[in-house]
């Protein structure tokens, strides 16, 4: 019984998943810029005293030295589909926590333009509202084109293998396995702005 609630379970993430990549890739109507702009990097630690709540178990923000600095905002219970339209921040990606992962969400054409300048080796500082941090370390690169950007259904080929995904085996790829950390957005190429798919990989920081 508890196997079959889990598959069931596993089956509407997926679902949810293939919605939610046709949808978090629109591109977002401009709003104002919230946070800290790209040319301005605060201190840690005065960017980590600008996040806290009192929050225990929130993501509040996430810090990467010389690189970013972005409050986290959470999606709200009843839109798993949900991607902030301000600039300068980002968005914990709820389904990805179901499977005990941290996911970052942000259009490229806003805070996830960011992302593109991350690289393996770098430091990751992720804050929680009452001041916890969690240390991690970029670990992996990867990048999908998707074979048919305007379709829910669309495969996706690996840039770096030769190998085509689905929808659900990306996500497994990026977001599945021992807990980790994951930065999403969109690549743009030929003029379209969802034309590929970029998950930067972190590991807890030993």
């Amino acid at each position: 019984m508890q196997h079959n609630a889990a598959m069931t379970r596993n089956r509407l993430y997926l679902n949810l998943l293939v919605l939610f990549l046709a949808g978090f890739f629109l591109t977002p109507r401009p709003t104002r810029a919230i946070g800290f702009p790209d040319t301005v990097l605060p201190t840690y630690a005065g960017f980590k005293q600008s996040i806290l709540n009192g929050e225990s178990d929130v993501v509040r923000g996430v810090y990467v030295p010389n690189v970013l600095a972005l409050p986290v905002v959470q999606q709200p219970t009843d839109n798993p589909y949900y991607v902030s339209n301000h600039n300068g921040e980002a968005t914990q990606f709820s389904i990805a926590s179901q499977y005990g992962n941290i996911g970052l969400l942000a259009h490229n054409t806003l805070s996830g333009s960011q992302f593109s300048q991350l690289d393996i080796g770098q430091e990751v500082r992720l804050v929680y509202g009452d001041g916890r941090v969690e240390y991690f370390v970029i670990t992996q690169i990867l990048r999908f084109q998707a074979l048919d950007p305007k379709s829910i259904s669309s495969s996706f080929r690996n840039m770096d293998e030769d190998e085509i995904l689905t929808a659900g085996e990306m996500f497994n790829r990026a977001y599945t396995g021992e807990r980790h950390l994951v930065f999403q957005t969109c690549i743009e190429g030929q003029g379209n702005v969802s034309w590929g798919r970029l998950f930067v990989v972190a590991m807890p920081k030993e």
